[in-house]
């Protein structure tokens, strides 16, 4: 690897994806201010998921729709008017 072009704040951080309360723990240096204790009982970095792998309907399988922010209602109410919109 070139020296000096990769970050020097390599830790261990604990991902967890909120959707279905799943977590896996890998060294990143993500930046976040929460941490959680893991199952090995030390303190880690938690960087919080909308969606990993765990939840993402390509690798389950499932469709479900993960709408935290009301997204889906405001596209569909943006265009319900349009010729796009569903008769």
């Amino acid at each position: 690897m070139k020296k000096g072009i990769h970050p020097e704040s390599y830790r261990f951080v604990v991902f967890k994806d909120f959707s279905c309360n799943e977590a896996f723990l890998t060294r990143s240096c993500a930046a976040t201010k929460e941490t959680i204790v893991w199952e090995d009982g030390k303190e880690y970095p938690l960087v919080r998921l909308e969606i990993s792998s765990k939840s993402h309907p390509f690798f389950t399988g499932k469709m479900k729709f993960v709408d935290t922010a009301g997204r889906i209602d405001k596209f569909n109410k943006k265009f319900a008017g349009s010729k796009f919109a569903k008769s």
